[in-house]
């Protein structure tokens, strides 16, 4: 069975959807090291292009491989995470006081 999934997205992110599902698609195949090395640079280039953008994020979700790339991009200044920065922070504040709690005497 076979299922239609679509994207509403600007036309301005077309090159960067037609990158995204060719690499989608050879993911995991045997492929030329070269050409998918070049894909993944016109990828890379798109996204810088398009950093920001309000359709990249359900983009990302429907592309990992392209996602996956994104997070390498971003990893300078963001690690591996697409999630908001408040919600990190949030999740490792909670993580430090759960410690804490559990780490006390007598807790």
């Amino acid at each position: 069975m076979s299922s239609v999934i679509k994207l509403a997205l600007p036309t301005e992110l077309l090159s960067l959807v037609r990158l995204a599902h060719l690499l989608q698609a050879i993911e995991h195949r045997s492929v030329d090291p070269h050409q998918y090395r070049l894909l993944v640079e016109k990828l890379s280039a798109e996204l810088r292009q398009h950093q920001g953008h309000e359709a990249l994020g359900p983009l990302l979700d429907h592309f990992p491989a392209a996602a996956e790339v994104y997070e390498n991009l971003q990893y300078a200044h963001a690690g591996l995470c697409r999630a908001p920065l408040e919600m990190s922070l949030q999740s490792e504040l909670a993580a430090r006081e759960l410690l804490a709690r559990v780490s006390r005497p007598g807790a």
